[in-house]
C-alpha cells in the first residue's frame, strides 16, 4: 500500500507538517509513505527578498514530485498554505499539470486528503481545504477529512489549527511560529487515519 504525501512549503512550516503525516502513516502496518514536494515556480531571487532561503535549504532533500507518481499512489496527501482563502499558486500549477491523468481516469477511487496552514486564525485555513477538495472530486477521488475522534480539534485552552476537514497549523504572520504538538497530532491522526482507510480499500 502506497502513501504519497504531497506539499508546498515555503518557510518549513507545511515541511513539519508533511513530516508529522507521513509518521501517522507509517503507523499503520504495510503503509509506504513518500514524501514529494511540488515544483518551486519562484525564483531564487524573490525567494531571498521573501527570506524563504534558509527554510528552503533544509527541505532540499525531499524531491519535486512529477504528475505521474500521484497515478502509482493508493492515497495522496496534499499539503498547502492558503493564499487568499486558496491554495498556493505552486500547488494550483502542479494539479493543472495533472489533465493527462483525468483523461485516463487515473485517480479515480484513490484517497485524497488534505492539510493546509495560514499567517493567522482565521486565514483561509478552511476554505483552502474545501476549495482544493473540488479538484479531488474532479478526478473522482475520496476525499477524507480529520474526524472529530481526533478530540484535540475540540480543544478550548490554546489557539490551534484543525477542523473536520483536515489538519492546519497557523504559522504566524512573520511565518516563524512552527505547528504546535496538537497541530503535529492532528497531522499524524490524518495521516494514520487516511492510511487505515486507503488499507481497507486495497484488500
Amino acid at each position: 500500500m502506497n502513501i504519497l504525501v504531497v506539499y508546498y512549503s515555503m518557510y518549513g512550516n507545511l515541511h513539519r507538517m508533511a513530516e508529522a503525516v507521513a509518521e501517522g502513516v507509517k503507523q499503520v502496518k504495510d503503509a509506504n509513505v513518500t514524501l514529494r514536494r511540488v515544483p518551486e515556480t519562484l525564483s531564487q531571487e524573490v525567494l531571498a527578498k521573501m527570506g524563504a532561503l534558509e527554510a528552503q535549504k533544509t527541505m532540499a532533500h525531499v524531491p519535486v514530485c512529477t504528475v505521474n507518481e500521484l497515478a502509482g499512489a493508493d492515497a495522496i496527501l496534499f499539503g498547502t498554505p492558503t493564499r487568499f482563502g486558496n491554495m498556493c499558486g505552486q500547488m494550483r500549477q502542479f494539479l493543472d499539470a495533472t489533465g493527462g491523468l483525468w483523461l485516463k481516469g487515473a485517480l479515480v477511487g484513490k484517497i485524497g486528503s488534505v492539510f493546509a496552514s495560514s499567517s493567522t486564525q482565521h486565514g483561509g485555513q478552511e476554505s483552502t481545504i474545501l476549495s482544493f477538495h473540488i479538484t479531488l472530486l474532479h478526478q473522482g477521488m475520496i476525499v477524507v477529512g480529520l474526524p472529530y475522534t481526533f478530540e484535540g480539534q475540540m480543544r478550548m485552552d490554546e489557539i490551534t489549527g484543525g477542523s473536520p476537514y483536515g489538519a492546519s497549523t497557523i504559522t504566524g504572520g512573520d511565518n516563524t511560529r512552527m505547528p504546535s504538538e496538537n497541530e503535529l497530532a492532528a497531522a499524524r491522526f490524518q495521516g494514520k487515519h487516511v492510511a487505515t482507510i486507503a488499507a481497507k480499500l486495497v484488500r
